[in-house]
Formats: C-alpha cells, sequence, structure tokens
C-alpha cells in the first residue's frame, strides 16, 4: 500500500517537470516584439499602443507540365500533354506590427475624456452624453474617427488628440 502514495508523487514530479519544459519550449517561441510596450528606440517616458495586422496568405493552384505533347511529323497530337495540380500556400502580405504613440494613462482624466467626448461630438462621430468615462461608445467613436483619418486603431492616438486640440502640438525650438 505504501508503494501508492510513492507512485502518485512520482507521476506528479513527472506532470510538473512536463509542464515546466513545455512551458520554456513555448515562451522560446514567443516573439519579443509581440511582448514589447513600446518600440525601439522611443523616447522614455512615452506610451505607446501596437496594432498588429495578419498575414495574408493565398492558397495557389497551378499546373506543372509532367509530359509534353507528343506531336507527329505531320504536326498531329499523338498523345496530349500530361499536366499535375501542384497546390500551395504563398504569403502575400506579411504580418506587419503598426506603433502607435498615446496619451497615457496619467493623462485620460474625467476632464480630458469629457474634452474628448465633446471634441468627436463636434464631428458628428459622437453621440452619447459627456460623462468623462472612456466608455465602449467613446471608444467606438474614436476608432471611427482614426478611420477616417487613415487609423486602424480603438485607443486614441497621439496624433488623434492633437489633431482634436486635446493635446498641444511641441514647437519647433528652432524657428
Amino acid at each position: 500500500m505504501r508503494s501508492i502514495p510513492c507512485l502518485s508523487a512520482f507521476a506528479a514530479a513527472l506532470f510538473v517537470t512536463a509542464c515546466a519544459e513545455n512551458a520554456a519550449v513555448t515562451s522560446s517561441n514567443i516573439d519579443p516584439v509581440s511582448l514589447a510596450t513600446s518600440p525601439p528606440g522611443a523616447e522614455p517616458g512615452t506610451c505607446w499602443d501596437k496594432t498588429v495586422s495578419p498575414a495574408i496568405v493565398e492558397t495557389v493552384t497551378r499546373k506543372v507540365l509532367l509530359q509534353p505533347a507528343q506531336i507527329s511529323s505531320d504536326g498531329r497530337i499523338q498523345a496530349a500533354p500530361v499536366y499535375k495540380d501542384e497546390t500551395y500556400q504563398e504569403v502575400v502580405k506579411p504580418r506587419e506590427a503598426t506603433w502607435h504613440e498615446i496619451p497615457c494613462a496619467a493623462d485620460l482624466t474625467p476632464e480630458f475624456v469629457s474634452s474628448l467626448q465633446r471634441a468627436l461630438g463636434a464631428r458628428d462621430y459622437y453621440r452619447g452624453p459627456v460623462t468623462g468615462e472612456l466608455d465602449n461608445a467613446t471608444k467606438d467613436a474614436v476608432q471611427r474617427y482614426q478611420r477616417d483619418e487613415g487609423i486602424e486603431n480603438k485607443t486614441l492616438s497621439l496624433a488623434t488628440a492633437r489633431r482634436l486640440g486635446l493635446i498641444a502640438v511641441p514647437r519647433d525650438t528652432d524657428a
């Protein structure tokens, strides 16, 4: 009877070891860029958001000539050509990560969000009440506005906040 607890302890140890090895293998397969919170070379103290567009893959089928047609000396076809269908997948556009500088969380005060809602409302993107809460209606309005500006992201970008007049545009100190 004592061998059963030892056996279950041994099985548990094997299970834990297998999980640890499996976790190590899995973590080595993770793309370090996908774990990053800011792009390489970003200024310290800035906040960023990343949009990852999936790869576009097409399935392509083509005919491959296995045996050419056999033609007699008088030009008649003696045997038709033989083809084989070959199907493969081709990456048309690789996966792509696009970084957007965003206002930091500390900047998203109720007053700021209220101003955002009013600015989007003045442009007919937001029709809800001015609550100062970054709710789904506000995020949807941000996404619609940014989509029209060429940014596919629901997170407010710093460039959008500047265009809306919510954040000051840095002045050129060389002028």
